[in-house]
């Protein structure tokens, strides 16, 4: 469908909102994959072992996971204004601390402190962005959003190489402090005071201690996974039963309860909301596996380093940057539907190449790929994302964005874990290339299956 409807402008509050919202999370997505190549160098400067340090990034992600479901409830109550700020202070604080940890149990633990922070963090700051831009102009807020998303692949192992090779490790945490320092001090100057908050929201406690345990245990399972562990290990298993019953039992409950429930299940009745999150989700699976074998090609295959893997994920973050750009006058102009078909064709364009790669294709044409890959990219998270929150009324925004995150969150764990288990199986019975080859086919067909869903998309 075409429509002539221009664009409307951001006004200066949401211009100051995008600004300090993108400034405060940046560092926090950029952290995960900084930290992720360090494993190694942070295990022998700390005198322990891999399965200890490996905790430091084990550690943050399940308190990030376990937060991100209380999002809803505080920002009802305390705002969301409020809980953005607090978030970015406990990451400020977990990063100084990370910087200045003795052991590798005291980074552990620090490094939970900043997951704390980490996991309020964006669904609050989406939850204002949503409330302040409106239907008219969610797609380019969303686009804005998006940029420390699609930054953080290109940036995280780049910039993570560079320190590890020129400073101490604890750069990697230090860098966090001035950069997030400055997001709060402009969120304290710019962000308008909350409007509609609830003091009265009760906490859903029985939800949350399903929930939040849930989400963790299954993230932990497909993380284990995502790492080189084996299918079968006890571990992996029982983190995997233990998260789908608690998730199960949190769906029956929030089901029963209907009214305050923690997660607010009800959101899925939407047609808009239902449909857009089971993209996001689909999406999710393809794009992080796609993520996961990117830089282990060219690592594995091509005898790359981490600095290596990161330029050739960078024409991604550049595609990105492009179309991302031209959300707006896009969406205005053909609608959602549409323009979110041609983005996933463009990723499926450039993982068509990567099926093919052997030993000696070329970087040009690599690098080519990566930046089809992109430039749909860029078109699919913001308009995907704008499509969840636009039919919903402004009260239910909170909930829906923690909703939405869950499934995204889930979606980009599946994907590493299957696409790091099937690269495992494949490189037993294969050489390396043809078995990245093969790795990427699944990629593909997961990519593929996003535009089921995609196909129900509605324009306005």
């Amino acid at each position: 469908m075409t429509t002539t409807q221009a664009p409307e402008r951001f006004d200066p509050a949401l211009r100051n909102m995008c600004v300090v919202v993108v400034l405060g999370a940046i560092m926090t997505v950029i952290d995960t994959t900084i930290v992720a190549i360090a494993v190694h160098v942070l295990g022998r400067e700390l005198d322990t072992s891999l399965s200890t340090i490996q905790w430091v990034v084990t550690g943050y992600l399940l308190a990030l996971s376990m937060t991100i479901p209380v999002t809803g409830w505080a920002v009802q109550r305390f705002g969301a204004r409020t809980v953005w700020i607090i978030s970015l202070v406990l990451f400020i604080a977990g990063s100084a601390l990370c910087g200045a940890a003795w052991s590798a149990g005291s980074l552990i633990a620090f490094r939970v402190l900043q997951g704390v922070g980490g996991g309020l963090l964006m669904p609050a700051g989406q939850a204002m962005l949503a409330r302040q831009a409106g239907p008219g102009r969610l797609a380019r807020t969303m686009a804005v959003v998006s940029i420390p998303a699609m930054l953080a692949p290109v940036l995280g192992p780049v910039l993570g190489g560079l320190l590890l090779e020129h400073l101490s490790w604890r750069w990697m945490f230090v860098i966090n402090v001035p950069v997030c320092a400055a997001a709060l001090l402009l969120a304290v100057r710019l962000l308008p005071a909350d409007t509609g908050r609830r003091p009265d929201t009760e906490l859903d406690t029985p939800g949350l201690i399903m929930l939040s345990p849930g989400l963790a245990a299954l993230i932990y399972a497909l993380a284990q996974a995502s790492d080189g562990g084996a299918p079968g290990e006890p571990r992996m298993l029982i983190g995997l039963v233990a998260g789908v019953v608690l998730l199960a039992a949190f769906a029956r409950h929030a089901l029963r309860r209907r009214d305050r429930a923690l997660v607010d299940l009800r959101l899925f009745a939407d047609q808009a909301f239902a449909t857009s999150v089971g993209v996001l989700f689909c999406y999710s699976v393809a794009m992080f596996g796609t993520l996961i074998l990117v830089p282990l090609y060219v690592q594995i295959v091509r005898g790359g380093d981490t600095v290596d893997a990161g330029l050739l994920v960078g024409p991604l973050g550049a595609g990105a940057a492009v179309t991302a750009l031209l959300v707006g006058r896009i969406t205005a102009r053909f609608g959602s539907r549409n323009p979110s078909l041609v983005g996933i064709v463009a990723v499926l364009a450039g993982l068509l190449v990567y099926t093919q790669v052997d030993a000696e294709t070329g970087w040009p044409l690599l690098a080519a790929a990566t930046f089809v890959m992109g430039l749909g990219h860029g078109v699919v998270t913001p308009l995907v994302m704008a499509g969840a929150y636009r039919d919903l009324p402004t009260a239910a925004i909170p909930g829906a964005t923690v909703a939405a995150t869950i499934m995204v969150r889930v979606g980009s764990a599946l994907g590493a874990a299957v696409l790091a288990v099937v690269l495992q199986i494949l490189l037993r019975h294969a050489a390396p290339a043809p078995a990245f080859a093969h790795s990427f086919w699944w990629a593909f067909g997961f990519a593929a299956i996003t535009l089921l869903p995609a196909l129900l998309i509605r324009d306005r």
